[in-house]
């Protein structure tokens, strides 16, 4: 079923006695297998309002993020959330849309310096679990009451409610954006590194550390963004404070950046590998600790460390329970984006379990919408 109207689809769930499985452009199957009629969003398309010197963006959720990518160029400005594109981790074809987006809060390595796809939500409209039609928000920053409608379908996974609308805060492009790499460093170097650059006044926009670069040897990559003589300034500043980490090289063509950052907002560096892929959230200065305890793992950290792309060779017997067992210590999450597990999303202590239910209770009360995809609604990760 691909309802042409927001109505249309209001209706379908109305009417619907079987779980119904939701999605837009299906790039990003993750999390439980949902058995259900499939309902996509793929024909609500089309960009309702865009006012580039207010830097607001209104669109329908089954719109192509290459669209609006596309829209915003021409004016200057763009996504500031970064949002990664999953087919070529996850083998998949189809389009991205912006309702999948925001329903996996997915963000990129910009996360750490202007924050994630919810943080530059406005307001939304969806239709709930009973078919009824919510909106929530609206089309400037401003505190709310109640239920933070905004903020709880982002990361929901489509188990809340459909998304037909979402308004967005948008940002201008910077004029300059340079890459400084750092060669050859262990993980724990790398952390620490990454913490310092971080822990600096130069506005770092993007902290990474892969075990293995593209020369096959470990490269730390920070990046700065914004205006030609800040950014030159501040890559000076940045390169002095680090020297102890080693001579550090500076990336300035501006396509050399934006492909190093896009092959990291991808993980382009695990596509066409077999084996299982973990996403962990952990506390920086504990990742390297965690990644060693998994041996035969190769480990991409985003975040300044924050992040952690994990591949499991295939063969490999890391388990999921193994694995949180392994974090439960210093504390994180551990999310399956590819491969098998019979807990895809990290199970919830019990009271945020409850609360979660009741949402779910709230929202789709007949248990119809992505029904068993997660065990919790999204962490706020």
């Amino acid at each position: 079923m691909t309802p042409e109207t927001e109505s249309e689809l209001a209706d379908i769930i109305r009417a619907a006695n079987a779980p119904l499985r939701i999605r837009g452009g299906g790039t990003r199957p993750i999390g439980r297998p949902v058995d259900g009629q499939p309902l996509s969003t793929a024909a609500l398309t089309g960009i309702e309002l865009y006012e580039p010197g207010a830097l607001t963006l209104v669109v329908a959720a089954g719109t192509p993020v290459q669209e609006i990518d596309a829209a915003l160029d021409a004016e200057g400005q763009r996504l500031p959330f970064e949002p990664m594109d999953h087919r070529g981790l996850l083998g998949t074809t189809g389009t991205p849309t912006i309702g999948g987006v925001v329903a996996a809060n997915v963000s990129g390595p910009r996360r750490i310096q202007c924050g994630a796809a919810r943080d530059f939500l406005l307001g939304v409209r969806f239709v709930d679990g009973q078919g009824q039609i919510i909106r929530n928000g609206g089309r400037v920053m401003k505190n709310v009451t109640g239920y933070d409608l905004v903020k709880l379908m982002a990361g929901s996974y489509g188990t809340l409610g459909v998304l037909t609308e979402v308004a967005l805060k948008v940002l201008p492009k910077p004029q300059a954006s340079v890459t400084l790499r750092l060669d050859g460093l262990g993980d724990e170097r790398a952390i620490a590194a990454l913490s310092q650059a971080l822990a600096s006044p130069y506005e770092v926009t993007g902290a990474a550390h892969m075990q293995e670069g593209p020369d096959g040897v470990p490269v730390t990559l920070i990046r700065l963004e914004g205006f030609t003589n800040s950014v030159s300034y501040r890559a000076d500043a940045l390169r002095t404070l680090l020297a102890e980490f080693g001579d550090a090289t500076l990336e300035t063509a501006p396509e050399d950046t934006e492909a190093t950052w896009q092959a990291l907002r991808d993980i382009t560096p695990f596509h066409g590998r077999a084996g299982t892929v973990w996403r962990l959230s952990v506390k920086p200065t504990d990742a390297p600790g965690i990644v060693a305890a998994c041996p035969g793992c190769e480990a991409i950290y985003d975040w300044g460390g924050g992040l952690v792309w994990l591949l499991a060779p295939e063969g490999s017997d890391l388990t999921g329970a193994a694995l949180r067992k392994k974090i439960a210590a210093p504390g994180g999450h551990a999310t399956l984006i590819r491969g098998a597990d019979p807990d895809p999303f990290h199970p919830q202590p019990a009271p945020v379990a409850r609360l979660e239910q009741g949402l779910r209770q709230r929202f789709d009360p007949k248990g119809i919408l992505n029904s068993g995809l997660m065990g919790s609604v999204a962490q706020c990760r």
